[in-house]
């Protein structure tokens, strides 16, 4: 939007959390809550954002180093009011309109603030110098309360604090969102008292004060609370959460995505799902997702910042971390993929495998109960049952190196750092601590000694 500035207030300490963490710091859907304003003003293309902090400053600036906004530090807590009476320090000289939303609020989407912001300009009557968001609440305890004259105009905002017996009889609530002419907001910020119930600047007390100068203040009335909702506890998290994934899975279904059970899958903000791929219940898909199309997630898989390719299989209860799987690749079921792994198209890795920090090429299949970790393994490679690449000695890890076509038999260890040439084979039992060279048979096993009749007279034995 042209000519247009925001301030965020995300300043306060959030008391009602009981954390060590600043409030908009707190995950909705796996981004911090404050992100949501910082990415919908990104959307709107605001020219300035100026993001008002002060509990946890430090914590607040390094979470969102990257991101193009100005910080304003609010080192005493005063109101909102007060906090927008700082902010504004960073935006002398412009004219347009500013924009006003609170860190605290994740819900508020790109087309409820378009509309607040084009509204302002009520059938052609007065153009009005502040618009606001309001909501009806069946309990409105806590909120300020929408105070309109006998025309139904907005005309007064009143704190819960200072709310009269009658007052608090309205449902009518401020949802704290604003937009407000900037020679206006410059004009009368500094008019704004404090002598109400807690000795702070009301950003609200704006209203009353647009009014008193003749000036008309506009509202819409939203329609779904939930969107608007402020977080202030664990409570509230927890229902911002569940919000957010429900708007979240509804977008991934309507995209084409079968999701079987969306009020039991998490997926986290910015997940990426391709056409007719398939979600199992209880599935967590966290941080920078992305699966291909034609994808099958099994139940009570969990899969964080990781890709994974077109048409391939997460079977149940596997778990995928910080790795990049191909095409055509089947995971599981109760396997894991620990960070730092490339596994390439057509790979099987099977029930009760782990994989850390390894390649594995083309067509590789590791069927069940091995271990892989610092390995490069080739194409079209054989990992039998019990296998174990020995990375670690107490102090340094070695890599293992298995090239193309090769077999490594059931219950193998490989005492890494060793290589396996290519088309070699690795006999079952074995332990490899020198390099096989290709195309050579490698084995370790001690004699067979039969002795027969012993079992029979142990059990004679026994019986005495």
């Amino acid at each position: 939007m042209k000519n247009l500035a925001a301030i965020i207030l995300a300043a306060g300490k959030g008391t009602r959390m009981k954390s060590s963490l600043p409030k908009v710091l707190h995950s909705v859907a796996g981004k911090p809550m404050l992100f949501y304003p910082i990415e919908l003003l990104k959307q709107l293309k605001a020219g300035r954002i100026i993001a008002v902090i002060g509990h946890g400053a430090d914590q607040v600036k390094s979470a969102f180093k990257d991101e193009k906004i100005t910080f304003v530090n609010q080192t005493e807590q005063l109101g909102t009011g007060h906090a927008v009476m700082t902010a504004l320090k960073a935006l002398g000289g412009f004219t347009g309109g500013v924009l006003i939303l609170s860190g605290d609020v994740p819900l508020i989407t790109k087309e409820t603030i378009t509309a607040l912001v084009k509204h302002n300009d009520r059938k052609g009557r007065k153009k009005a110098v502040m618009s606001l968001v309001t909501t009806i609440l069946d309990d409105p305890k806590g909120y300020g309360r929408i105070v309109r004259d006998e025309h139904g105009a907005v005309v007064r905002i009143v704190e819960e604090k200072d709310c009269s017996l009658l007052q608090k009889k309205i449902n009518e609530v401020n949802a704290g969102m604003y937009y407000v002419s900037a020679k206006f907001l410059f004009e009368n910020i500094k008019k704004l008292g404090k002598e109400n119930a807690q000795g702070e600047y009301y950003l609200p007390d704006l209203v009353q004060l647009a009014t008193h100068q003749g000036e008309h203040v506009a509202a819409i009335t939203h329609v779904d609370p939930n969107e608007v909702m402020g977080i202030n506890n664990r409570v509230e998290l927890a229902n911002a959460n569940l919000y957010m994934r429900r708007r979240i899975n509804q977008g991934h279904m309507m995209d084409g995505v079968t999701i079987i059970n969306p009020d039991v899958t998490y997926i986290d903000y910015g997940v990426k799902i391709g056409l007719d791929s398939t979600i199992y219940p209880n599935v967590h898909l966290l941080g920078n997702v992305s699966i291909g199309p034609d994808c099958t997630i099994e139940e009570g898989v969990r899969i964080q910042d990781s890709s994974i390719g077109n048409n391939s299989t997460v079977k149940s209860y596997s778990i995928i971390e910080s790795s990049k799987v191909g095409n055509d690749v089947t995971i599981g079921p109760v396997a894991r993929l620990r960070p730092g792994n490339l596994i390439k198209d057509n790979v099987r890795i099977g029930n009760f495998v782990e994989v850390k920090k390894s390649t594995l090429g083309k067509g590789t299949k590791a069927n069940h109960l091995t271990y892989i970790g610092d390995s490069v393994i080739g194409e079209n490679v054989n990992i039998g049952a019990g296998t174990i690449t020995c990375n670690y000695d107490g102090v340094n890890k070695y890599q293992t190196t298995i090239e193309d076509g090769a077999f490594i038999g059931s219950d193998s260890q490989l005492v890494a750092p060793v290589k396996v040439g290519k088309g070699a084979y690795v006999g079952s039992g074995t332990t490899v601590t020198k390099d096989v060279p290709p195309d050579s048979l490698v084995i370790t096993r001690a004699p067979e000694k039969v002795i027969e009749g012993w079992a029979k007279r142990r059990k004679k034995k026994a019986k005495k």
